[in-house]
């Protein structure tokens, strides 16, 4: 195993606030996240479970938001073995020299042991294209509201 991370990220033309809310969303997620689509909300708070589009298995996902760091932690797994694979940090423009009306935005994947080459390769492809799609929904949604 010789990469053990992955990092896709994105400029997003709406206020940090804006995309993180759009972010932290389980029912916005399930329409971007490829294997974790339709998610429905779980009587437990912040858990959410849907289905895969590459494989039909089912998805869990508990969404832990931190919005006073601007980070947002998706434990995936079952109860008793969710581990943080994911985590989308969401940063004001204004902190690079950008517009308030932008912000920048990285997903960060850890790769779990038990992926092989073939599905590690997967993943980061997979989210290389998650960041465009959450941006172009996040950015028509903005321009709705």
């Amino acid at each position: 195993m010789s990469d053990t991370a992955h990092l896709a990220s994105v400029r997003v033309e709406t206020p940090a606030a804006f995309a993180f809310g759009h972010l932290a969303d389980g029912r916005k997620l399930g329409r971007w996240a490829l294997g974790s689509m339709d998610l429905q909300p779980e009587a437990e708070p912040g858990l959410w479970r849907g289905v895969s589009l590459f494989d039909g298995s089912e998805a869990v996902v508990e969404i832990r938001p931190h919005p006073d760091l601007g980070l947002i932690d998706f434990h995936l797994g079952p109860a008793g073995a969710r581990v943080p694979r994911v985590s989308i940090r969401v940063t004001p423009g204004p902190d690079w020299g950008l517009p308030e009306t932008a912000c920048l935005v990285a997903m960060t994947t850890w790769r779990a042991g038990w992926m092989d080459d073939a599905r590690w390769m997967r993943t980061r492809k997979t989210h290389e294209l998650e960041v465009l799609l959450f941006k172009a929904q996040i950015e028509t949604d903005w321009r709705a509201a």
